[in-house]
C-alpha cells in the first residue's frame, strides 16, 4: 500500500516562494507519474503539475507555468513542487497524487490510484 505525505507549505507573502515535497513510501513509486493538485475553498480539485516516471517529461497548468517547477528524486521516494513568485490565488490546499501510468496526460483525477492527505498554502499579506 502505497502512502504519500506532503509537506512545506505554510503561510508566505505575495511574491514569496515555498518548497513542497512529496514522500513515498510502501510500494512502487519509480515506475508511475506524478502529479500536484490544489483545492481552494468553494472551488473543484485542479491539477497543477505532472512529472513523468523518469522525470524526463513534465506538464504545468497555465496559471502557474514559469512559476512553478517540478522535480523528483527517486532514490529518495520524493517529489518537490517549487513555487516561485506566488500569488494570492495560489491560496489552497495542495495534495501529490500517484498516477496509474509512467507519463503524464490530462488532470483527470481517476486516473490517479493515490492520493496523500495534503498541505495547506496561503498567500497573504
Amino acid at each position: 500500500q502505497l502512502q504519500l505525505v506532503e509537506s512545506g507549505g505554510g503561510l508566505v507573502q505575495p511574491g514569496g516562494s515555498l518548497r513542497l515535497s512529496c514522500a513515498a513510501s510502501g510500494s512502487t513509486f519509480d515506475y508511475h507519474a506524478i502529479g500536484w493538485f490544489r483545492q481552494a475553498p468553494g472551488k473543484e480539485r485542479e491539477g497543477v503539475s505532472c512529472i513523468s516516471s523518469s522525470g524526463g517529461s513534465t506538464n504545468y497548468a497555465p496559471s502557474v507555468k514559469g512559476r512553478f517547477t517540478i522535480s523528483r528524486d527517486n532514490a529518495k521516494n520524493t517529489v518537490y513542487l517549487q513555487m516561485n513568485t506566488l500569488q494570492l490565488e495560489d491560496t489552497a490546499f495542495y495534495y501529490c497524487a500517484r498516477h496509474r501510468s509512467y507519463h503524464c496526460s490530462a488532470y483527470v483525477t481517476s486516473e490517479y490510484d493515490y492520493w496523500g492527505q495534503g498541505t495547506q498554502v496561503t498567500v497573504s499579506s
